[in-house]
């Protein structure tokens, strides 16, 4: 039990970004995120991998920081392995080729990841319960604002973010397993996209003939 303990997200430094880069290790932190706590040979089962493969990716994993052993669970030499609480963020752009291509790498797959996420929610919406239905939400805006304000927005809306991610911690750290019934795994998309800052000033528009 670990009631009122707070975890902090952290930057992944440069070995960590280039371990991750990997489409398998991708694929494991995804499923322990989608289902929680889970063995090598779980995985190993969903991934279509033997247990040795899977294995090696999750000590890669650990060893960087981004997963960890839970306590709580497994016998002998059995291991359940949790995402490590805190999340992380990729940071800014490394002038290194190596780490630069990793982040980008990176960077796609979790537009990937949010493409597909927001595919499957269109499909399951109709058959789910309408209380999560109700909870859940689209929305998108264009806004004309200075990148100073555009930032306190960003800034504020990550401050709303990690007030629930650090509530969802606690619960896992608290809590492994059985899961609460009534807990579900929500998904948050979140971008600020300065469109069009590539040629200029975002949003710009350029009159015929100039």
């Amino acid at each position: 039990m670990t009631q009122g303990k707070s975890f902090s997200a952290r930057t992944l430094d440069t070995n960590a970004l280039k371990s991750f880069a990997h489409p398998l290790r991708l694929r494991i932190y995804e499923l322990l995120d989608e289902h929680g706590p889970s063995t090598a040979t779980r995985l190993a089962a969903l991934l279509g991998q033997n247990t040795g493969a899977t294995s090696y990716h999750l000590r890669e994993l650990a060893r960087h920081g981004m997963i960890e052993v839970v306590p709580e669970m497994g016998r002998g030499k059995e291991k359940y392995w949790r995402i490590t609480p805190g999340g992380f963020s990729y940071g800014e752009p490394d002038s290194d080729p190596e780490t630069a291509s990793a982040l980008e790498f990176l960077l796609d797959d979790l537009v990937r990841q949010r493409g597909e996420e927001l595919a499957r929610w269109r499909e399951e919406e109709a058959g789910a319960p309408e209380e999560w239905v109700r909870a859940s939400g689209f929305a998108r805006r264009s806004l004309r604002l200075t990148p100073e304000e555009t930032g306190e927005l960003r800034d504020e809306v990550f401050a709303v973010l990690e007030r629930y991610r650090a509530l969802s911690d606690r619960r896992e750290v608290e809590s492994p397993a059985p899961r609460d019934p009534s807990l579900g795994r929500v998904v948050i998309h979140f971008d600020v996209l300065p469109v069009g800052a590539g040629r200029g000033t975002p949003g710009e528009t350029t009159s015929p003939g100039s």
